[in-house]
């Protein structure tokens, strides 16, 4: 059997999701026997000095014999952070005086003017 076929046959269904620096990855493959499990994956990128970049990798296994009790500490969980703590994200910087600004129509500049109203068009000749 060659391990393309294997490969094949190992993947179901595959699902990414993105987030920043992060990748998710959500698999369901099957087991010799036939049967059907998850693998979570993440994924993050890092930079190096140099310009070149690797990835680590976290890879959760998850059956669905425990698919239920994940799925209620997952909930448990997440609803206390809700509820504790808000939907709005507070710091991405992990800053404690961090604020988040509103998005608004027009962007404004460094010096906190209207980005549109303070364009100059400029035109070059070429040499």
């Amino acid at each position: 059997m060659s391990e393309q076929y294997t490969m094949e046959k190992e993947e179901i269904q595959s699902k990414v999701m993105r987030a920043g620096r992060r990748t998710y990855f959500f698999d369901v493959r099957a087991t010799k026997a036939g049967d059907y499990y998850l693998t979570i994956t993440e994924s993050k990128k890092f930079t190096n000095d140099d310009g070149s970049y690797h990835y680590k990798k976290h890879k959760i296994y998850l059956y669905k014999e425990d698919f239920q009790d994940f799925r209620d500490n997952l909930e448990e969980m997440t609803d206390f952070i809700i509820d504790e703590k808000g939907e709005e994200v507070i710091s991405e910087r992990h800053q404690k005086d961090f604020k988040k600004e509103e998005n608004t129509d027009s962007e404004t500049n460094a010096n906190g003017n209207d980005a549109a109203s303070s364009f100059t068009d400029v035109s070059f000749d070429d040499i």
